[in-house]
């Protein structure tokens, strides 16, 4: 496998010490991997070569996968913002679509959850999660949000969220005849003891091809959560749709998939079942890793391409103030990644489990920060914006929905 570094250069890793009061830790953040801040000038990519430190192996569990895609991906792409389908979103940040075109957006720091309708242009409240905690100037609250494999006819709508103890994730029935503001049914909680804290506290799920629910969880600023097997923080964790261990999972009797990640905010699996996962970095590198169960993948002993025996390297990395990457979805062969800091789209080609060419981006700071991608069909995507966060410049209408038409 071979790795593409974008970025320009900038000598060091800086990273910080972990822990402290939660003061020092948010006045951290503002300069460090997962900040706010100027964006750079879009950079020129060039390729390394790597190894993961293990040999490459199809998994052992979880969704099937082979060695490579039939047709690699095109070096060039395009993305074009085809509408708007919602403004005046407030700190919006899971997002699902229905089966009517419909969405379903959760806004982290109030917990209420929003149905938006693009053919009526109306959005609704449709209930307020219970229990959510957020602090203003950190990270932690709604985060993200995933339909059962069979919404259609259990109406189930998961939600990953903070509360003052922990990050946990609960279902909820959603019921469109009832009242609005009343259409959540009580949250049942499938899964609670995820660490939380003011930073770093992950929060993307969502169902893969073989029908488990998959978590990206965050250390929370405690760096050595993510080498810790007893611990639910700085992993990827694979549970059955009751928050049960799937008997397949790597390690029997563990919902971890895969240790050593310090804040996954993007999960996605490609046309061959493979899982990709977008994860900030600490000062130097942001990374997309191609996701191996059991597989470690080195926070806080590595960061980004190391070449260091036991730990899997990132497929690409990007320097921290290009990146910064939240969600990710994939469409037209290709990965799509948003990003915070970098306000930007990335496009990263495939070929199997390689990048094909360098990542090209997108919308450098046309719409400032960017943080979910939500595909819906294989040449069209949806991309929320996050000014409205308390680290962005928010415009008028922010925060949005764009449709965008990719290839």
């Amino acid at each position: 496998m071979r790795g593409l570094t974008v970025g320009s250069g900038r000598p060091g890793s800086g990273r910080r010490a972990a822990g402290g009061a939660a003061a020092v830790v948010l006045a951290a953040v503002l300069v460090g991997g997962c900040s706010d801040g100027p964006p750079m000038k879009a950079p020129s990519a060039t390729t390394a070569p790597h190894t993961s430190g293990a040999p490459a192996a199809p998994p052992t569990s979880g969704p099937a996968t082979t060695t490579a895609s039939a047709t690699p991906a095109p070096a060039k792409g395009t993305a074009k913002v085809t509408a708007t389908l919602a403004t005046n979103l407030a700190s919006p940040w899971g997002l699902v679509r229905l089966a009517d075109d419909t969405l379903l957006v959760g806004s982290r720091d109030t917990g209420k959850i929003t149905r938006v309708d693009p053919a009526k242009k109306t959005s609704t409240v449709i209930g307020t999660v219970p229990g959510v905690a957020h602090t203003q100037g950190g990270e932690a609250g709604l985060l993200g949000l995933a339909l059962s494999p069979d919404f259609g006819t259990d109406h189930l709508l998961y939600a990953y969220f903070s509360t003052e103890s922990d990050n946990r994730i609960a279902r909820m029935v959603f019921d469109p005849t009832r009242a609005a503001g009343d259409q959540l049914g009580a949250p049942d909680t499938v899964l609670r003891g995820i660490p939380t804290g003011a930073i770093h506290n992950g929060g993307r799920i969502a169902f893969g091809p073989d029908g488990m629910l998959y978590a990206g969880t965050g250390e929370t600023a405690e760096r050595g959560l993510a080498q810790d097997m007893t611990s639910l923080g700085g992993k990827i964790l694979r549970m059955t749709p009751d928050g049960q261990v799937p008997a397949d999972n790597p390690v029997s009797g563990s919902l971890v998939y895969s240790p050593g990640h310090r804040n996954v905010q993007g999960l996605a699996w490609d046309a061959q079942g493979r899982l990709w996962a977008s994860e900030f970095g600490q000062d130097t590198w942001d990374e997309l890793n191609l996701i191996e169960p059991g597989k470690n993948y080195g926070w806080p002993v590595v960061e980004g391409i190391a070449h260091r025996a036991g730990y899997v390297d990132p497929v690409v990395q990007w320097h921290t103030d290009e990146a910064s990457p939240s969600g990710i979805a994939y469409a037209a062969g290709s990965i799509w990644m948003a990003s915070l800091k970098g306000q930007r789209l990335w496009r990263i080609p495939l070929d199997g489990t390689k990048a094909a060419a360098p990542p090209q981006a997108f919308f450098t700071s046309t719409y400032g920060r960017l943080r979910t991608v939500v595909a819906v069909d294989d040449h069209t995507i949806l991309l929320s914006t996050s000014n409205t966060d308390g680290r962005g410049t928010p415009k008028p209408g922010d925060d949005r929905i764009l449709q965008l038409t990719v290839s």
